[in-house]
């Protein structure tokens, strides 16, 4: 309930008041002029990394390996251009963090961090289908796959 009520009710009510200041200080028009203009820049940024994140998965795929760090890739744009399309100063920093690769790598290294903790302190479950689409029961470890009941290594 926290973090749905900070996203739906907190942040734009932050941003709401930051566009309010920023309008007090250099104008309504320029106002959103700075809107429309970081959602147009902010569009043609998410158009041109998820061309290449889609790119980046189909050469890993054609080489036969599993593209983990591309799909973290395109959620990342996905998510990044989805905080663009929402008016605001905040939701544009971070949308544009999330979309330039420099910054997205970091916070993706701080995410798949999170994860392996995660999965090493048993607080993050790992479901899988297999490929009949019935979930198969184990436990994520880093690195490795078991089936319920079975040992480590015993495959």
């Amino acid at each position: 309930m926290g973090r749905l009520f900070l996203l739906f009710i907190t942040l734009p009510l932050l941003e709401l008041l930051l566009l309010l200041q920023i309008g007090a200080r250099i104008g309504a028009w320029p106002t959103v002029a700075l809107v429309v203009a970081t959602g147009i820049l902010g569009a043609t940024l998410a158009r041109s990394q998820g061309l290449r994140v889609v790119s980046a998965v189909q050469r890993r795929l054609a080489s036969g390996e599993v593209p983990g760090s591309e799909l973290m890739d395109g959620l990342a744009v996905l998510v990044g251009g989805a905080f663009l399309l929402t008016p605001g100063i905040l939701t544009d920093l971070l949308g544009f963090s999330l979309l330039l690769p420099f910054t997205r790598n970091a916070i993706k290294r701080r995410i798949e961090a999170r994860l392996v903790e995660g999965l090493r302190e048993g607080t993050v479950r790992v479901q899988v289908l297999n490929p009949d689409g019935e979930l198969v029961e184990g436990v994520a470890e880093v690195g490795q796959w078991r089936e319920e009941g079975d040992q480590l290594g015993a495959r």
